[in-house]
């Protein structure tokens, strides 16, 4: 199995593993990398720049996307590794090539279950790791190199429990079922909604957010069939139980919108339509189960 070491910013490790976060953005200034032997769940290390030169620690591969600085900064907050916006954007303008414009578009590798050792278990730099490597390079565990690396990693993590390190499949690497975190959950449905609205196929990106169907407070989960891309004011809506969207897929809209508040035309005119935009792999459509559950524990009529 392929896995990567990233070459890691010092300042970026060193406040990330103080954090406790449950994921995190390993960022790139000038677009995003194209991991294309990298799978969901596969390993990500983190190995340190000079003077340190060790792989101090890792997580676990969702995405790579790209996004603009300040959506990137909506979505993952200080998971980006920076305690304020105005510092992130610091850290992104003083490398990146398009510095110049207000609100560029960074790389994005979400990462999960981020794991962070202290100096005494860093990992010496791993053999073919060459010193003109800028990004990373995949390793492979049935290859020499990469099994040796594997094994120390292992060595670890294994009480962590995030590998399966049973008797019988013991040092053989497997794929980790990702635990999905907020800014995880924002990036697989923006993405999967080819980045428009699902009810008005609205594409400006900043004002679009990733609504849960079943609310997370109440157990819902961060899963992209739990989930619709939605114009800032239909996620209100949506929320409020004014707008719906029925197992078909057919958009609804409460009475009490005109009832309450005297207008609603703008929505109205789209009360019975099909979604504008609908996720083209049908794993990453709604859940039928959990727009019922919307329409009738949450939609007003």
């Amino acid at each position: 199995m392929k896995f990567w070491v990233g070459t890691t910013d010092n300042a970026w490790f060193k406040y990330q593993s103080k954090s406790g976060h449950d994921e995190v953005n390993f960022w790139q200034p000038n677009g995003a990398v194209a991991y294309k032997g990298l799978e969901p769940g596969s390993l990500f290390l983190f190995k340190l720049k000079k003077p340190h030169n060790h792989i101090a620690g890792g997580g676990f591969f969702v995405r790579s996307t790209e996004l603009p600085l300040s959506v990137a900064w909506d979505t993952f907050g200080p998971k980006n590794g920076a305690a304020s916006f105005s510092s992130f954007a610091n850290s992104i303008r003083s490398i990146a090539q398009s510095e110049a414009k207000s609100d560029p578009m960074i790389g994005c590798t979400v990462l999960t279950m981020p794991f962070f050792w202290p100096e005494g278990l860093w990992i010496r730099e791993p053999l073919g790791w060459s010193g003109n490597i800028v990004r990373g390079r995949y390793y492979d565990s049935t290859l020499q190199d990469g099994a040796s690396l594997w094994a120390q990693v292992q060595e670890r993590l294994g009480s962590q429990a995030v590998f399966d390190v049973s008797e019988r499949r013991f040092g053989e690497p497997r794929l980790v079922t990702p635990r999905l975190g907020q800014g995880a959950f924002r990036v697989l449905v923006t993405d999967a909604y080819s980045r428009r609205c699902a009810i008005t196929g609205e594409s400006t990106l900043p004002v679009l957010d990733a609504a849960h169907i079943v609310p997370y407070a109440e157990q819902g989960p961060h899963a992209v069939t739990n989930g619709m891309l939605l114009r800032t004011d239909f996620h209100k809506l949506f929320d409020l139980g004014l707008v719906t969207v029925t197992p078909d897929l057919t958009v609804q809209i409460s009475s009490r919108i005109r009832e309450e508040w005297f207008n609603g035309k703008a929505y109205y005119r789209l009360n019975g339509s099909r979604l504008a935009s609908i996720p083209k792999q049908e794993n990453q459509r709604p859940s039928p189960a959990f727009l019922q559950w919307h329409n009738e524990q949450v939609f007003r009529p």
